[in-house]
């Protein structure tokens, strides 16, 4: 039930935050165009914020159904952002087909969130595979670095956007 709840809340605030409620959006550059530092500064704001809420969600597409699911880690390594899947997993399968995604998470209080869209790009380097499952060791039991299954992809091209009931959007790019 509690996740019942915490879906219809998350659903919720994706709409709310797609509505036009009036209020101005700040624009932003896109990721190709500010310093290293600022996409840096920006990663590390997303990655912290999805730590927060813990439990975030993300959509791909799989033909023209729309897919679904938590997860529940990601990690700042080498100056990108990355999430880690299986590679036998569909979603993986779907991530493979079509990079474009988006997250939708929702802080615990229920009040904010954000949402995060861009491009996914596998990365087969073993040594971030490695310090992915270090950051991560509850992940060890199930993965390997080389085990050929474990799949670590990093976010291109993203836009954040940081929504609440009580203030106005923010956008972010990387």
């Amino acid at each position: 039930m509690k996740h019942c709840l915490f879906l219809i809340i998350a659903l919720l605030a994706l709409s709310a935050c797609n509505g036009n409620t009036g209020t101005a959006t700040a624009t932003v550059q896109t990721g190709d165009t500010i310093d290293s530092k600022t996409k840096l500064t920006n990663m590390n704001e997303v990655q912290a914020y999805l730590k927060e809420c813990s439990a975030f969600f993300i959509a791909t597409t799989d033909g023209d159904q729309p897919r679904v699911r938590p997860f529940g880690v990601a990690e700042v390594i080498n100056d990108r952002l990355y999430i880690m899947t299986g590679k036998k997993k569909d979603v993986y399968k779907q991530m493979m087909a079509n990079g474009k995604f988006e997250i939708c998470a929702l802080k615990p209080s229920g009040a904010e969130w954000m949402r995060l869209s861009g491009d996914l790009v596998a990365d087969e380097t073993l040594a971030v595979k490695e310090e992915f499952l270090e950051r991560n060791p509850e992940l060890k039991s199930m993965y390997k670095a080389d085990d050929d299954n474990m799949a670590v992809l990093y976010i291109t091209h993203a836009t954040a956007r940081f929504c609440s009931f009580t203030s106005q959007e923010r956008t972010v790019a990387f």
